[in-house]
This record gives structure tokens, sequence and C-alpha cells, in this order.
């Protein structure tokens, strides 16, 4: 577990309608961030869940404190509901099983104002790597990284479906199994992973042409992580979020956490550019709030290391699934792609005037400055940037 000091760092978040819910922000005092997933082992992906603690001696809020939907969908200038007239699927993938993750997601929409799921609008569908009904074993470490992944997916496309698909376990093989699944049911059009583990040469089971296959880059600062760093793949990093006297009110800098850099594993794809400085696939492509002391509200009843209910989290867990959600919302997957770039990431490398340029910030050190250091254009840790609507996505 690593320890962090904040001082005067205040999250907000903003209920739809007339709910009652307010933030909670953190008090000038000592928090805990912790990791809700063990390191993984050869062969496996560990979850990037990060979950900001109380104070020593403080509870559980019983209302939500971080970021709530209105604020994500205001940060990033965002439609409440899907472009297009066929309601996409965004599909969640992890491993282990989340027993309450339909009871659990139903208290966070409630509780946002978004639309109930299974009710004649957006549904909610969970199956094993196969596409069965008998769930794997349950952990509740990975329980709380579906949680966040589902809340945030709510959160950007409320109006969307969702499938989460549960590996047998977080080995590589089990969650490619699940990310196949995943592309083989129709309607998806995007696949969130929000987990990774040493860099890997390409899986063909993360290659799946015109759906939008996002994955974290990692918590851990400057360094590469599978399967952010396959070319087929969508690799989301982090940043830290404030509200700001902006013309859009926020504010966004590199998270100290987010992944980058480049894999010697895999080529290059066709659309980074020179940019990247990278002979191999450069993370990230883009970006969207990490940081867990700039984090979001998420809702999860499985109890981990004496703690659940709504919590803070924070990590590139949440930054991969929002992006997931804009693509889906975009409506743009699957149609407008050349042969020789069949892939969204394409997209947006040729469109980079619809995302906020993240200039400032830092993961760590490096040997070639812009793996390492936000600045203007592209960047290891923030990508291209963070979403500004729906254009480049």
């Amino acid at each position: 577990m690593r320890r962090f000091i904040i001082l005067g760092v205040a999250l907000a978040t903003s209920a739809l309608g007339a709910l009652p819910a307010q933030a909670l922000p953190p008090t000038a005092n000592e928090h805990a961030v912790e990791r809700v997933c063990a390191s993984p082992a050869a062969g496996e992906a560990a979850c990037s869940a990060l979950r900001l603690g109380r104070p020593t001696g403080g509870t559980t809020p019983a209302v939500p404190a971080g970021y709530g939907p209105a604020d994500l969908r205001a940060a990033y200038n965002l439609p409440a509901t899907f472009v297009g007239a066929t309601r996409p699927t965004i599909a969640v993938v992890d491993a282990y099983d989340a027993p309450s993750a339909a009871s659990d997601l139903a208290v966070y929409r409630k509780q946002f104002g978004l639309p109930a799921l299974n009710a004649g609008g957006p549904t909610f569908t969970k199956v094993n790597q196969n596409g069965g009904t008998k769930m794997p074993m349950k952990n509740a470490g990975w329980a709380a990284e579906i949680s966040l992944d589902l809340d945030m997916v709510s959160a950007i496309c409320p109006t969307c479906n969702i499938l989460l698909v549960e590996a047998s376990s977080a080995s590589f093989a089990n969650l490619g199994a699940a990310v196949n699944y995943a592309a083989s049911v129709n309607g998806v059009v995007a696949i969130s992973n929000s987990y990774g583990g040493s860099d890997l040469g390409q899986m063909s089971a993360y290659n799946h042409p015109g759906i939008a296959i996002t994955a974290s880059t990692g918590d851990a600062g400057y360094g590469v992580s599978a399967p952010a760093s396959f070319p087929s793949v969508i690799a989301v990093g982090g940043t830290s979020l404030r509200r700001a006297a902006t013309a859009s009110g926020w504010a966004e800098t590199a998270w100290t956490g987010a992944g980058s850099g480049c894999s010697t594993l895999n080529t290059k794809p066709v659309w980074q550019t020179a940019a990247t400085q990278c002979t191999g696939k450069a993370n990230a492509d883009v970006s969207a709030v990490a940081d867990p002391y700039t984090g979001v509200a998420i809702y999860d009843s499985t109890p981990y290391n004496g703690a659940s209910g709504w919590q803070v989290y924070g990590g590139t867990s949440a930054s991969a699934p929002i992006v997931a959600a804009v693509f889906a919302l975009a409506g743009n997957t699957g149609t407008g792609y050349s042969a020789t770039n069949p892939y969204p990431a394409s997209r947006l490398w040729g469109a980079t005037g619809g995302l906020n340029d993240v200039t400032t910030g830092s993961n760590g050190t490096c040997p070639t400055s812009v793996w390492c250091n936000a600045g203007t254009g592209w960047d290891g840790p923030t990508g291209l940037g963070t979403p500004n609507g729906v254009s480049a996505f």
C-alpha cells in the first residue's frame, strides 16, 4: 500500500436532477491510496483500480464523494445520450466474479438519476468468459474493479447497453478469451479492459478491427504494460482533474501514476506519428481522469479491507472505461476505416482538434522527455489529450 499526503484538495460531485447527493471532500489529513489487486504473476494481469481511503479513524460515507456523472460529462463536454439510432453496447472485461454487480450498479444509477437498466431501455447482462451463466469464483479486489468499470461506463453513456464478461482468472489466456467473446456479441462497439501486466507481443484476442478496445496504461508511473501496448488497442493514460477558473470550468495535468513509454515487443501502428519518438507502439493514445485524489464516486457493496458502499476510486482503471464509453457515445466504431487503418485508434490521431491537450505534469523520469512529461501535442502520460466532445472518437 502506498501512502500520500494531500493538503486542501476538495472533491466535488454533481447529481442529476434534484437528488440529495453531495460531495464529502476529504479533510486536510493523511489519506491512504490502496491498490485493490495484487501484483500480477507471470502470464497474468492485475486490475488498475486505486481506492482513496478515509483518514485514520474515518468512516465510509453514507453519500457519494468524488466526481459523479454530471461532473464527468461537463468536464469532457459530452452529450447525455449516444449519437445515432441504434443503442450501442459497451463490454467490460474483468477477472473473477462480483456477485452483487447488478444490484450495486442499480444503486449507483439511482443515486445519480440515470435510467434504470433492463426496464425497456438500456440493458445489463453478466456472463462468464464463454458467454455462459456459471460465474467464476468471487474476488473482492476485482469486484471493486468491476464496480468502478460499470459505474464509469454508466456515467459517460447512461443510455448504452452494458455487457460484463467475467474471466475465470486473471491470466491473459482467460482475459483474452473474455475479450474474444465480447467481440462476438452483436452490438458491442467498445470493450474496456482496466488491467495490465508485463509487456507482451500482440495477442490475437485483442485484435478486432472496428471495435474500440481500450486498456489501462497502468498506475506505477513511467513504464509499459500490456494489453495497452498492443497496436490494436487504445492505450488510455491518466490525468488529475480539478475545477478551475477556465472557459470550461475544469483543468487537467498529467497524473503522476499514469503508465507510459514505448513497447519493444510491438510494432508502431501506422497512425501513430513521429511525435512519439518511439520505434514501437507508444503509450498512451488518449487519457481521462485517473488521480484518486481527484477521483470518482463508485458504489461497491463487497467488503474489501474493511470498506464497502460509497467510495472514491481512481487509477487508469477509471480512465479506460470512460474512454470506451466516449467511443460508444460517438457512434462511429465499425465504419469509416480503410484497409490499412481498420482500428478506432486511428480516428483519434486524425482528429486531435476534438481533444483537450494536457500540457503540464509528469509521471517520472525517462530517457526521452516526451515519454514521461506532458507538453503541447502528444506525450506519454496523457497521449493526445482528453475528450472534448465526441468528434475525435
